[in-house]
């Protein structure tokens, strides 16, 4: 009987494709390369068979298989099924999130003569043709001559055609807009192995016995006897490079001895090889896990368990013993020692034979997470993050999968690592928002982790200093069991806060200042006792609005109905990682200079308003020129060793005042720092979101906490404009419970979670008559279904209109039990594909954290 496979592929469809098996047959869970639409994409094997499809058309064959064996085990397979349901969401796609090994794919786009194509060629009529177009002399001759190079129907990619006809992509893309061409993305295997070059100094036989090349070096020349052979003289950069390799034992990688001499040429290290006095061998490349010195610190795992720790810990451990499945949600406040119970409970784990997986928020917080590991489990410890290169990645991967690493530590794609008797799952931090996923599958971490923990019978520990409210009612309905720890490690106390009034300040100062005076003058005595400060100022760049007193106007980016940042030139050592003067859109990217005049009315008279991270470092530096500064934004901090030396300057004392974004606030553990200031943080108060409140208190909680950690007690100054909300208000005191008592009503009122679930569903399109229109098709279709126990607002325009050149309109949909929510999605999808709405322009956000 033939053979078939149904496959997922990593396209905005919700189905599979069924493809012939020729030869190798692919098991579930295996990579398979398949043609698809034109191109050659790597798809998932979800199931084969020998059922021939109905409907009458050619079935077309796996052209390759990747392995021989499945990539993803059973409960992976599993939890992708669950994700694609619950999240209302392509498995393919899903099942593309999953495996990070794009490095092991190679893509490539070749372009081959068409029809019409071959008749302008042959008719010799591309150049008349062409002299009538826009196009230069030049460039119609280049056409021709690819023509003439694609005439024997081969394909081509596009350096071939670059080096022989001088061609670009502008070109090509041109000649297939015209049809002469076809385009085609094509996919192959390749071997992602990071390999570095090692050059090795060559032993020689003599009449004594083997010696090394290097011992014969003297008097400006090399000899050696051996063989019959006398090996002519070396030259200067030849023996320069003998005595450096001979120096370190024989061995030296290629790179490390080019920069040790930098004045010798590339060829003289060739010109030894060939000679045979020097190998060049490729050896594996050796990975940096990274990791933050600790000064002196104690890590996590060397410290002694207080009371509650051990309480903690009791609670976890015996549920392991116990085995089975079991959710807990660990509450302890800021510095209570939530880490050290993490890492007891790992080890409790891996003693037991089981694997642990290690989640946290953000890619920069794991240089210090992953220091702490190394430290306390050696080799076993792998690093999964998208700062990843692709080769690097796909090496921590299968290192995973073959059980060299049994402690991951990554961010929220880590939940996907494919380890091998997994006991243990610990999601840091369990409330940022980070754990969700902006772009499909729009997963959360958070919840994937805890179904994880499921379908492995394992332990989930949810920690947080300030738990979602998901997630605490989740422990108050005893589906999590809740444990606690209210005290912090030595019984340190939490810092005093204090309410700095901005409104009195402009009152009494009558300025607009970034600082009042009270967190200059405490920021003053707190450096002048050599203690460290952080001031929290939760916005990038110098300005964060450009506007023209005349007409009112603000200068917006061309792509988003947004306003442009503005940065100021940087000087220094930073300058060099940021480009100069420039108005910036913090969600696409778009760049532009700073006009002289206004866009809209040429007026001269353009106001800059806002202060960010940028125009508060400055500040900073005029107010203590004596302070040594540094700051901690996405514009300072581009790379994973960004932060591992920003940290590492902080840990060592060699920064005394730190300012950044809310970048800051999570998990650093930094003893020196006595006093936190807080400037505009309840700005998000007054965003159309009903998370602002629990932000904006998480956000307040989470920084106060990284005062006071050491010896010092802590003190904590917060700006604001709104000291009576609730929000503020309950964070000043450090109560959480408070706060989600006071929250918790509003959300009942007004059906929000956790009394219902939320599904934000976006219409988008360039064309804006394309998103009203389908966005009408949708709101009519609601209305007349009349969807029993889904509450629909909308259709409305999204809070950001316009996002990337895309327009956007949104629904929300609340419904009181999530099957009724996820069948109500589901209908509406067919209804749209149906009217003919591209699923690519419906955006399906289950449980969404923001409503942007």
């Amino acid at each position: 009987m033939p053979l078939f496979c149904d496959v997922a592929l990593p396209v905005p469809l919700d189905q599979m494709f069924t493809y012939a098996v020729n030869g190798v047959v692919p098991v579930v869970g295996a990579r398979v390369l398949v043609p698809f639409s034109g191109q050659r994409l790597m798809g998932v094997v979800v199931r084969v068979h020998e059922d021939a499809p109905k409907d009458d058309f050619e079935i077309k064959p796996v052209q390759q298989v990747l392995d021989d064996a499945a990539l993803l085990p059973d409960e992976l397979m599993e939890l992708a099924r669950w994700i694609a349901a619950y999240y209302v969401a392509p498995l393919g796609e899903v099942l593309r999130g999953m495996l990070p090994l794009g490095a092991e794919v190679k893509r490539h786009v070749v372009y081959r003569i068409a029809e019409a194509g071959r008749r302008v060629l042959y008719e010799g009529a591309a150049k008349g043709s062409s002299r009538r177009s826009k196009l230069s002399v030049e460039e119609q001759n280049r056409e021709y001559s690819v023509l003439n190079y694609l005439e024997d129907g081969e394909a081509a990619k596009i350096s071939a055609l670059r080096s022989a006809t001088g061609a670009n992509k502008s070109l090509l893309e041109g000649m297939v807009r015209k049809k002469w061409l076809t385009r085609e993305a094509l996919a192959e295997e390749r071997d992602a192995r990071r390999l570095e070059r090692v050059a090795v100094l060559v032993r020689h036989e003599t009449g004594g016995g083997e010696e090394d090349v290097a011992n014969e070096v003297s008097g400006g020349g090399y000899q050696v006897s051996g063989m019959g052979k006398r090996l002519p003289r070396l030259n200067e950069n030849q023996l320069a490079v003998m005595a450096e390799l001979a120096a370190v034992g024989g061995r030296m990688r290629v790179l490390d001895l080019r920069g040790s001499l930098p004045g010798a040429p590339e060829s003289t290290l060739g010109t030894l090889v060939k000679r045979g006095l020097v190998a060049i061998e490729e050896v594996a490349e050796d990975f940096h896990l990274g990791g933050v010195g600790a000064h002196g610190k104690k890590h996590a795992h060397e410290h002694a368990l207080n009371e509650a720790q051990m309480e903690a810990l009791g609670t976890i451990a015996a549920a392991m013993a116990k085995g089975g499945f079991a959710p807990h949600l660990m509450y302890g406040v800021t510095g209570s020692g939530k880490t050290t119970v993490y890492f007891a409970a790992m080890r409790r784990a891996l003693d037991a034979g089981k694997s642990a997986l290690l989640l946290v928020p953000e890619i920069g917080l794991t240089p210090a997470m992953t220091g702490q590991l190394v430290a306390a489990f050696g080799d076993e410890v792998a690093l999964l993050h998208s700062q990843l290169t692709p080769d690097e990645r796909a090496e921590q991967w299968h290192r995973i999968r073959r059980g060299e690493a049994r402690v991951v530590v990554g961010t929220r794609s880590a939940v996907f690592a494919p380890v091998a008797k997994l006991g243990l799952i610990i999601v840091d931090e369990e409330h940022d928002g980070s754990y969700k996923q902006e772009e499909t599958p729009r997963y959360h971490g958070r919840d994937v982790a805890v179904m994880r923990a499921k379908l492995n019978d394992a332990v989930v520990v949810l920690g947080s200093a300030t738990p979602s409210l998901e997630s605490w009612a989740n422990a108050e309905k005893g589906r999590y069991a809740r444990v606690e720890m209210r005290q912090r490690v030595a019984d340190r106390p939490l810092p005093a806060v204090e309410l700095v009034d901005m409104r009195n300040e402009f009152k009494e100062t009558g300025q607009e200042q970034i600082f009042s005076r009270k967190l200059i003058e405490e920021t003053q005595a707190t450096l002048d006792r050599g203690e460290q400060v952080i001031i929290l100022l939760n916005r990038r760049g110098y300005s964060f609005v450009v506007m023209c007193r005349s007409c009112g106007g603000k200068i917006e980016c061309e792509n988003c109905a947004i306003s442009m940042t503005y940065h100021k030139p940087v000087s220094g050592s930073d300058a060099i990682a940021q480009p100069g003067q420039r108005l910036e859109c913090h969600y696409c990217g778009f760049r532009r200079g700073v006009p002289k005049t206004c866009p809209k009315c040429e007026s001269e008279h353009l106001y800059f308003l806002g202060a960010g991270s940028q125009q508060g470092e400055e500040r900073l530096q005029e107010l203590f020129p004596g302070a040594r500064i540094g700051r901690m934004d996405r514009d300072t901090v581009r790379g994973r060793s960004d932060m591992e030396r920003l940290l590492s300057r902080l840990h060592a004392g060699e920064i005394n005042l730190l300012v950044g974004t809310q970048m800051i606030a999570k998990g650093h553990d930094i003893h020196g720092v006595t006093l936190v200031g807080v400037i505009g943080a309840d700005f998000a108060l007054g965003l159309p979101d009903f998370r602002a409140a629990e932000r904006v208190f998480q956000l307040l909680t989470q920084v106060s906490g990284r005062a006071g950690r050491g010896d010092l007690p802590g003190k904590v100054l917060v700006q604001t404009y709104h000291p009576d909300h609730y929000a503020i208000q309950f964070a000043g005191q450090h109560d959480y419970p408070g706060f989600v008592a006071k929250e918790l009503q509003y959300r009942r009122w007004m059906h929000y979670p956790p009394y219902a679930v939320l599904a934000n569903v976006v219409i988008q399109s360039e064309k804006l008559e394309e998103a009203t229109g389908w966005s009408s098709v949708l709101g009519r279709w609601f209305q007349q279904t009349r969807l029993e126990k889904v509450r629909v607002l909308g259709p409305a325009a999204a809070p950001i209109v316009r996002l990337k050149r895309i327009y956007r309109y949104h629904f929300v949909l609340k419904a009181e039990r999530r099957q009724v929510l996820g069948e109500a999605l589901r209908a509406m999808l067919r209804f749209a594909d149906a009217q003919g709405i591209p699923r690519r322009n419906l955006v399906v956000d289950v449980d969404a954290v923001h409503l942007m």
